[in-house]
């Protein structure tokens, strides 16, 4: 019996650049079915890449994952997540924390008295050798939020939550190397973002505005009567509500600036008085934590805004006036269509577009319920699959694919890639956060630093102990193994879809380890 004709030897080199440039542009063959039907009907292959959109990555199980719960009991739990608890080695890790075992006030107080006292020391040998220490501990403590980030994106059930956890902290950009960030920026993810990440918009968008992380980088704790400072104003309306195009003036984001006036951080010792100020005032002044509203440094004549006088006064005018933004239509269509640039991609149908600001006006900002509208319209259906990785979504979710529930020795490597791939956590410089659209990583220096990438997960490096930083050698490594991707279920329901280079590519795999990294390196798996 005559055997089938074998594809052509190819070149290793000629496999990886076929691939590669393959990833970076558009995917056929992975178009999914459209229409409304029920997720309850839908084949392995959709609820597999249903559980790439929704999660950080679907694990090696793939879709059998969802078999005691059912598609739609899952989306369910996952719009309202119960608490969820990590693994066990996980979560020690987090509570082994300083920024677990400290609350941030007395850590930012700490810094702040250190940083001050190096400054003050009599020669410039101690200064600079208290300064260097003080900063090694503030990267300590931006490290660990990091790292805590990591690790609840890999391990938690709740990962819709952390997946808009990072939407939001996006959307709310803060730069953690900005003065004294690096130590807010774990307690700003924590207790103003991530509890709200599935809830009310306006709850969160009052969260963001009272964190001395926000105050501090868009520079509103100098904002003062007479010294106005329109920073986080204009920001609040460009960036975080009512978009570029959003129909405000210049003189609205003045008469914000004047608004916030007063708004802004204590770093006094709890407990101790307030600073001196008019008796008339003293009933306006709010300490909660580092935030601080200083009725003396607030501008009390009347505003208008967006066409509306304001009612309220001292700090209830901010908020009269952030109910007034997160209500406004402009900011309806504005933060759906990015929640729909980050869970659907490029170019989102205007349809959809129109359904999820509808429900997010109709349900006063109501996140969760946005996100069931999104996940069940037919545009979203579409686009599984299609949607390409940024790097955030490409290392953590070849690192759940290869490892699953497994807690890996450490979150160094995935930070480390993130840091090669130009997406690091709390590292984006500007208030806009990281681009959402393909074009922005799909360039020819992202998909060669993929490969890399995707060859040390695909040989098991992330199961290597992380270097000492004393440089000596710590103890033995163990055999890294390559994980069984060829295996999984997840590879099995995918594989029939897969285009011809791909399967010609990976048939020219020598080894497992070979075959991981074309795989990872594929535009299949480029694309969620």
């Amino acid at each position: 019996m005559t055997s089938p004709p074998r594809p052509a030897p190819l070149r290793r080199r000629t496999v990886l650049a076929g691939l590669l440039g393959a990833a970076a542009g558009a995917l056929p063959g992975l178009a999914c079915a459209t229409g409304m039907e029920a997720w309850s009907t839908a084949d392995e292959p959709t609820l597999a890449r249903l559980l790439d959109r929704i999660t950080w990555g679907c694990t090696a199980q793939g879709a059998k994952a969802l078999a005691p719960q059912g598609a739609q009991a899952c989306l369910a739990a996952q719009l309202r997540p119960p608490p969820a608890a990590l693994p066990r080695e996980a979560q020690a890790h987090i509570d082994a924390m300083t920024i677990s075992r400290v609350p941030a006030e007395a850590l930012a107080l700490e810094m702040d008295a250190r940083h001050r006292a190096a400054k003050a020391l009599p020669t410039e040998d101690a200064r600079k050798a208290a300064l260097k220490a003080w900063q090694q501990d503030m990267r300590a403590l931006q490290q660990e939020a990091a790292e805590r980030f990591v690790l609840r994106a890999l391990y938690t059930p709740a990962q819709l939550r952390e997946k808009m956890t990072w939407f939001w902290m996006n959307h709310f950009n803060v730069f953690a190397g900005k003065g004294s960030l690096r130590a807010l920026v774990g307690d700003y993810e924590e207790h103003a973002v991530r509890p709200h990440a599935l809830g009310r918009f306006r709850d969160l968008l009052g969260a963001t505005a009272r964190h001395p992380a926000m105050l501090r980088y868009l520079d509103n704790a100098q904002n003062a009567a007479g010294r106005i400072n329109e920073n986080y104003a204009r920001e609040l309306m460009e960036l975080h509500t009512l978009g570029v195009d959003g129909g405000y003036s210049q003189q609205d984001v003045q008469q914000l600036a004047r608004v916030l006036t007063g708004v802004g951080v204590s770093l006094r010792p709890p407990g101790e008085e307030p600073p001196r100020m008019k008796p008339a005032l003293r009933r306006h002044y709010v300490r909660q934590g580092l935030f601080e509203f200083n009725p003396q440094r607030h501008d009390w004549d009347p505003k208008t805004l967006l066409g509306q006088p304001l009612r309220a006064e001292g700090l209830a005018e901010v908020d009269e006036a952030l109910d007034r933004l997160a209500r406004a239509p402009a900011t309806a269509r504005f933060v759906t269509r990015k929640i729909a640039l980050f869970l659907v991609g490029d170019n989102p149908p205007p349809a959809l577009l129109q359904t999820l600001a509808r429900t997010f006006e109709r349900t006063d900002g109501d996140i969760a319920a946005v996100l069931e509208a999104l996940f069940n319209a037919p545009g979203f259906r579409a686009s599984l699959g299609q949607r390409f990785r940024d790097p955030v979504h490409y290392v953590l979710a070849a690192l759940r694919l290869a490892h699953g529930d497994a807690v890996l020795p450490g979150a160094e490597p995935a930070l480390a890639w993130l840091q090669r791939l130009a997406e690091p956590l709390y590292g984006r410089a500007t208030p806009d956060g990281y681009p959402l659209d393909a074009a922005a990583w799909s360039g020819s220096g992202q998909m060669s630093t993929r490969f890399e990438i995707a060859r040390a997960i695909g040989a098991g490096a992330a199961t290597a102990p992380a270097p000492r930083e004393d440089g000596m050698a710590g103890p033995a490594a163990p055999q890294r193994t390559p994980p069984p991707l060829a295996q999984s279920a997840y590879v099995r329901a995918l594989q029939p879809a897969w285009s011809t280079a791909t399967r010609n590519a990976l048939a020219q795999a020598a080894s497992p380890r070979e075959w991981n990294l074309l795989f990872l390196a594929s535009p299949e798996f480029m694309h969620g």
